[in-house]
Formats: C-alpha cells, structure tokens, sequence
C-alpha cells in the first residue's frame, strides 16, 4: 500500500454523502411513525412492543406530515442505495474489504481486549493494524444494518409484490419494527461512532484529507 492515502477519496465521498442522507432519511421516516405509532395490526397492537403510541418530538422530524415525508424518504432512499453500491463495488473491487471488514478468526479477541481497554481493564491499548478489530466490527454491523434497512424499507414499500421478502420479517407488521429497530440501532452506533471521532481526532482530518500517503 506503499504511496496510498490511508482513507481514497471514494470511501470519503461515500462517506461525507452518507452523514446528511442518513440524517434526512432518519427524521423523514420518524414523520412516517406518527402517521400511526402504534406496531402491529390495526386493533391488534403487539403487546410486547414498549414504545406503542410513541410520538417523536416534532424537531426530530422532517417532511410535515405523511405525504411530505414519505417525498423525502424516497427520493433519498434511491441516492443511499446507489452510494452504498458504488462504495460496496470499490471496497471488493480494491481489495479494502481485507482490513475494514470484520473477521472473527482475526478480529474477536482483539475487539474484546480493546474493550477491555475503554473499560480500563486494561493499561495498555492492544497492538493494531489500519482499524483495531472493534472498529472493523463497529462498521461491519453498520453495513449489515444498513442492508436490513434497505431490505425491511422494501417490504414496507411493497409488501404484496415482494410477498417473499415481506415473509423475512414475518409480514408488513414485523417489517416495520425491523425498520425502527434498525433506525434505534444505526442512532447507537452513530452516536458511538461520534464519541470515538471526538477521542480520536485524527481520524476526521483523515476523512477530510485523505491522510498522508504511505
């Protein structure tokens, strides 16, 4: 890798793309939510469900009401899916799957010593390459959670056409919490995500600059 940037400019193109996409695309499905806050069945709510009824506070929403929202939804839903392609292409296509994506044989034990390390259990951060094997996992679940997004959004979408993908999630009703769970989990990971840049500041130079060359 001798004379590349630690960070190509398409991973900082996706990336920088991703941070204001996903934002709209978070408050613009929560304006969805309050058109009925309710999960399962009409007159059948899932009685497992602790948030029925749970209406988000009107500044994390975007959109006004249904139609307006669902308008943002999906005209930023097609751009998330075609920067996540463009980024998955290059990622298998260059080879830099190998050190961002998580391994288990190679990254589980290095993960759990570096959380050792944030809980001070440990005095001295573990030996690491590019990313530390909890930052590729941290990144590989946004992938994978990505993915459900998308798939879980498709059978909200078209639940009688794409009968098959809907069945995944165990029909229309299933899909939505999959979708909102998905939304919960990407927040947590984003917010992580956030904590470790402000630790690390380094890292936001590199996703500005590219890094210096090695």
């Amino acid at each position: 890798m001798t004379g590349v940037r630690p960070q190509p400019w398409i991973i900082r193109l996706a990336h920088w793309i991703n941070a204001p996409v996903l934002l709209i695309m978070a408050m613009s499905g929560l304006q969805i939510l309050v058109a009925y806050p309710f999960m399962g069945p009409r007159g059948l709510t899932y009685a497992w469900w602790p948030l029925q009824g749970w209406v988000p506070p009107e500044w994390s929403r975007l959109g006004g009401w249904l139609a307006g929202a669902r308008a943002w939804h999906f005209a930023f839903a097609w751009l998330i899916v075609a920067n996540a392609v463009v980024y998955l292409v290059y990622l298998f296509a260059s080879g830099q799957w190998r050190r961002r994506l998580f391994w288990p044989p190679r990254d589980t034990g290095q993960a759990l010593l570096q959380v050792a390390y944030y809980l001070r259990l440990r005095k001295t951060a573990p030996p690491s390459g590019f990313y530390n094997g909890l930052q590729r996992l941290a990144y590989t679940s946004i992938l994978v959670l990505a993915a459900v997004e998308v798939l879980s959004g498709l059978a909200i979408w078209k639940p009688v056409q794409l009968q098959a993908l809907a069945w995944i999630f165990g029909g229309y009703d299933g899909a939505r919490v999959a979708h909102l769970v998905g939304l919960m989990l990407l927040g947590l990971l984003t917010a992580g995500h956030l904590v470790m840049v402000l630790l690390h500041p380094r890292a936001i130079l590199e996703m500005l600059t590219g890094g210096k060359k090695r």
